[in-house]
């Protein structure tokens, strides 16, 4: 079996269809499908259960593809540490980050990295399962919450901060300088969907003190959340430094007095795999500036 026939039917998995795999190899769908049909000869399996148009790996082809996917990364890790040996500052870069954090305080960090090495071809994905995207290799270095301790991950924290309790100037509570978490629990909140990490971070914590928050309204981007508070629709709970970055007057920040919320930032790799020189700079940069604030 040859390396070319692994990529091929990584590729077939990770599409789960013969023509748009054929198009990402940039092959054509005939040629993809006796490569195929020559791994299963040899192996005396079948790698796809087809039915119809669909396919689905067997329990063969999962094997198989875990044991490809692996065959694989450590072929591209001797590359690229190969390449690494030349110290260039070329190469590509792609990076997974919390959206909230990619729009108010590393954007800054990616613009100052792109300057300092400007033929590292840098892609940025925002997402929501960081550490999984790390995990899976579609991303070389992510910055995420801290809270997984996955043996297949190198976790370097960053920074930590409190949650506060986020009002329009026209709410009850804004002329409050401070407020205590049983408070907050009888405020209506705006808040994002279940799934967000922020959401389960917060949730987890007033349940741990006793307290079922009254969620309102949920929404999955920043912007809108705000715009309901400013609204004065409803409060909501959000790290100290995002709500202070908007600078907006109409809002007011009220600090939690007992219990509040904390939420640690960290950059993680696979430490199972090569980090190149570009990924190298990025980490270090990134843990320089962060140390700045």
């Amino acid at each position: 079996m040859e390396l070319r026939q692994l990529e091929y039917f990584v590729a077939v998995c990770e599409e789960l269809h013969f023509t748009r795999a054929a198009e990402r190899l940039g092959i054509t769908q005939p040629t993809l499908s006796i490569q195929i049909r020559t791994m299963e000869e040899e192996l005396g399996m079948q790698l796809f259960d087809r039915i119809g148009k669909r396919i689905t790996p067997t329990e063969a082809g999962y094997i198989l593809l875990k044991q490809a996917r692996g065959i694989l990364l450590k072929l591209q890790d001797a590359y690229d540490e190969i390449n690494g040996l030349r110290q260039y500052d070329g190469g590509n870069l792609v990076v997974g980050l919390m959206a909230a954090e990619l729009d108010y305080r590393l954007t800054p960090i990616l613009i100052d990295f792109h300057h300092q090495f400007p033929k590292v071809h840098l892609k940025i994905h925002s997402a929501i399962e960081v550490a999984d995207m790390v995990i899976n290799n579609q991303v070389d270095v992510g910055i995420s919450l801290m809270e997984t301790n996955d043996p297949r991950l190198t976790t370097i924290p960053l920074y930590a901060e409190e949650f506060v309790l986020v009002v329009s100037e026209r709410h009850e509570l804004a002329g409050r300088k401070s407020v205590t978490l049983e408070t907050i629990g009888n405020q209506p909140l705006i808040a994002y969907p279940k799934g967000f990490k922020a959401r389960e971070l917060i949730e987890t914590h007033c349940r741990d003190h006793g307290l079922n928050l009254n969620i309102i309204v949920e929404t999955s981007t920043a912007s809108s959340l705000y715009g309901f508070v400013r609204s004065n629709v409803g409060a909501c709970l959000q790290p100290y430094s995002l709500s202070h970055s908007l600078n907006d007057p109409s809002l007011r920040l009220i600090k939690i007095e007992d219990f509040p919320p904390l939420r640690q930032i960290a950059i993680m790799h696979r430490n199972d795999k090569f980090l190149g020189y570009a990924a190298q700079q990025f980490i270090q940069l990134v843990q320089g500036q962060l140390k700045k604030d």
